[in-house]
């Protein structure tokens, strides 16, 4: 290569750095985006009968803004505040899928591992030898567990079973693996049982060390604490015949570890940042790049299209756990709902353009009028940045 086709092969680099999405530091004109925002999030609790939400908004590495709205208590007029703590649901889950990946990476298994070979306590009943599901199954939920749930009244006489328990008696397929997309929670409970499995560590140890402590989320518990219970929103349905909101039954959950979880607005802005920048969260490294890559990829054609018939396109699909789309405009975006009853939660992300949109509220089954403010937050934001 002569000086003149190395310097031109220079300035295409820096060209193509120069362009590329992740190349600067963005700032989004905050102001403006709030003011265009905060009537659609009026609008959004309104239609959508939520009687509290809480936002935050992401753009590169900062929480760059967030907002509270309506009671977290509607009895005592309480309002929310983005300290407010609710039930976070199955955002959840893909938490627990970096938790996995972290042990792949340190040897532990291969995605396309059976995952009985890693199972002594109990096996997956009803699976065929010949066609054993797989870790990879298992983040798909193409893995042929049922969805399941197992609920029990917070304040009831019962409890939970242990998690071992539990998995000994119920872990079952009712199908073989890539037979179809059935949403499993069973699936995840099986994922906490192996991260404790694989770890040696108690698992919800393993997430508070690994994942909650590396990424700031002081508010983000399996149980409240005295801490977060003081500042716990009341979980509330919607009763139209009377057009009023009624408490719902705070439940636990047989599945607890696919996402019976508490936890802040700005705790899961924190892990909606680690995911736009590869795995890191300032300056540290939770997941290795080329593991989080495959997060955020779809995994299998075969079932392409709208996650739950709920969210995305033809082009959407599951990643592991995370789901994936690239739009239109060719960015790539992942999210993620969370419902409980009482509770909806949603988070999205536009990795090219590394902005993010979570919210936590204490409506019920609010999923299309979150999934809709979400778009319209990211769309503002995309239209108010400014590379510097």
């Amino acid at each position: 290569m002569n000086r003149r086709h190395f310097l031109a092969f220079v300035v295409l680099l820096l060209l193509v750095f120069a362009y590329s999405p992740a190349a600067f530091s963005q700032t989004v004109d905050v102001d403006r985006v709030a003011k265009e925002l905060e009537p659609e999030i009026k609008r959004i609790m309104a239609e959508g009968n939520i009687p509290s939400a809480t936002i935050a908004l992401v753009s590169g590495q900062e929480i760059i803004w967030t907002g509270a709205y309506g009671y977290s208590n509607v009895w005592a007029k309480a309002p929310a505040t983005v300290d407010t703590v609710y039930l976070i649901g199955s955002t959840f889950k893909a938490m627990s899928t970096v938790a996995l990946l972290q042990l792949m990476e340190a040897g532990k298994f291969k995605l396309d591992d059976k995952v009985s070979s890693y199972l002594t306590e109990f096996k997956i009943q009803n699976e065929d030898p010949k066609n054993p599901v797989t870790f990879r199954h298992l983040l798909t939920h193409t893995s042929g567990l049922p969805g399941d749930f197992g609920p029990f009244p917070v304040w009831g006489d019962e409890c939970p079973p242990k998690l071992e328990d539990y998995l000994r008696t119920s872990l079952k397929v009712t199908g073989p693996p890539m037979e179809k997309e059935v949403y499993s929670n069973m699936a995840y409970s099986l994922i906490g049982y192996l991260v404790q499995k694989l770890s040696g560590d108690n698992y919800k140890q393993y997430m508070q060390e690994h994942v909650f402590n590396p990424l700031e989320m002081k508010s983000t518990v399996f149980v409240p604490t005295i801490d977060t219970e003081e500042r716990l929103s009341i979980p509330y349905q919607f009763d139209k015949a009377n057009n009023r909101f009624v408490p719902a039954v705070r439940l636990k959950a047989s599945v607890w570890p696919a996402g019976l979880v508490y936890g802040t607005v700005t705790d899961q802005a924190n892990w909606l940042i680690a995911n736009l920048n590869d795995g890191v969260f300032k300056g540290r490294r939770i997941l290795s790049e080329a593991s989080h890559n495959q997060m955020l990829t779809r995994q299998y054609d075969k079932f392409k299209g709208p996650i739950e018939n709920l969210w995305g396109s033809e082009k959407a699909g599951f990643g592991l756990t995370w789901w994936v789309e690239r739009r239109d405009d060719g960015d790539l975006y992942f999210a993620h709902s969370g419902s409980v009853t009482g509770y909806t939660a949603f988070l999205l992300g536009n990795k090219d353009r590394k902005l993010g949109f979570a919210v936590l509220t204490n409506g019920n089954q609010a999923h299309r009028f979150l999934f809709r403010l979400a778009d319209r937050a990211l769309e503002l934001m995309k239209a108010n940045m400014r590379r510097n």
